[in-house]
C-alpha cells in the first residue's frame, strides 16, 4: 500500500500567503475560454492581477512582463496553441515561471500531443487531476474528458515520475491533493464535493498555482500553499452556500477575506 505523505504544515502556508499578499503578482493566463471570468475573479480576490492576452505577438510580449504564466489547454485550437508556444518561449527567455494545466489530456489525441510538446519547455509546475497526471506521465488512465476516474493517491507515483522527468513541481488534485517535486511530497486536505459542481474551480486553482510559483523560496511549499488556500476557502464557501448558484460568490468572498494566520 502506498504511504500517504505528511500533511502540509499550516505555518508554512501562512508564511507563503503573507509573502504573496506583499507581492501582488501579475499573472498572464492563457486559459480555457469557459473559465476566464472565474479565473480572473479568483486571482483578483486573492490580491493578484490577472491578464489574458491571446494574440501570439502580444502573448509573447506580455509573458516577458508578467510575474508568472498559466497555460491551460482546456479549449485548445491551432491559433491558441500558437499563442501558448509564443508565450512559453518568451517566458523561458525572461525566466518567468509558467504552469501547465493539461485539461483532458489522455482522452484526446491533439491536446495530448501538444501537452507532451510543452513538457519539453520546462514548466515550473503542473496541476491536474489524477487521470490527467497519469496520462501525461505515460501511464494508462481512466479519465472522461475533464473528469477523473482515478484516485489522487494512486496517481502519486506517476506525479513523482513526471516531476523528475520534467523538473516541475506536480500537483495531483482530488479529494486529497498531493504535491511533489519527485523527491519530497506534501498532502493537502480539505475542500468539498460542491467545488466539483461549479465549472472552473480546478482551472482557477491552476491559475493560483501559477501565481504562487512567482514567489521566491521553496516552490514545493508555494504550490502546496496554493492548494491549501483554495481547499480551505472551498470549505468555508460550502458552509455558507445553498448550492452551486450561491457557492461562487461565497467562494470569492472567502478568498478575499482569508488572512495568513487562518491557515495555521
Amino acid at each position: 500500500m502506498l504511504a500517504r505523505p505528511d500533511v502540509f504544515p499550516g505555518a508554512r502556508a501562512a508564511a507563503c500567503l503573507t509573502q504573496f499578499k506583499r507581492q501582488s503578482p501579475l499573472i498572464h493566463c492563457l486559459t480555457n475560454e469557459v473559465v476566464q471570468e472565474l479565473t480572473a475573479n479568483v486571482l483578483l480576490a486573492l490580491g493578484a492581477s490577472p491578464a489574458m492576452v491571446v494574440e501570439p505577438t502580444e502573448a509573447a510580449q506580455f509573458s516577458r512582463l508578467a510575474d508568472a504564466v498559466l497555460i491551460n489547454v482546456g479549449t485548445l485550437n491551432a491559433s491558441r496553441a500558437e499563442s501558448m508556444l509564443a508565450a512559453v518561449e518568451a517566458a523561458n527567455v525572461a525566466q518567468t515561471p509558467w504552469t501547465l494545466d493539461p485539461v483532458a489530456v489522455g482522452g484526446l489525441v491533439y491536446r495530448t500531443a501538444f501537452a507532451h510538446r510543452l513538457l519539453g519547455e520546462k514548466p515550473a509546475a503542473i496541476r491536474g487531476n489524477a487521470s490527467e497526471i497519469m496520462a501525461l506521465s505515460g501511464l494508462q488512465a481512466n479519465g472522461r474528458g475533464v473528469d477523473s476516474a482515478d484516485d489522487s493517491l494512486a496517481a502519486l507515483p506517476a506525479a513523482r515520475e513526471l516531476a523528475r522527468s520534467s523538473g516541475a513541481v506536480v500537483a495531483v488534485t482530488g479529494v486529497v491533493d498531493y504535491i511533489t517535486d519527485g523527491q519530497r511530497d506534501w498532502a493537502v486536505t480539505g475542500g468539498d464535493v460542491l467545488m466539483t459542481r461549479v465549472v472552473g474551480t480546478g482551472c482557477a486553482l491552476s491559475a493560483v498555482v501559477a501565481a504562487f510559483c512567482s514567489l521566491p523560496g521553496d516552490r514545493l511549499d508555494n504550490v502546496a500553499t496554493a492548494c491549501r488556500v483554495m481547499s480551505l476557502c472551498g470549505e468555508r464557501a460550502t458552509r455558507r452556500a445553498a448550492g452551486p448558484g450561491s457557492f461562487t460568490p461565497a467562494f470569492l468572498d472567502a478568498l478575499y477575506q482569508l488572512r495568513p494566520e487562518e491557515l495555521q
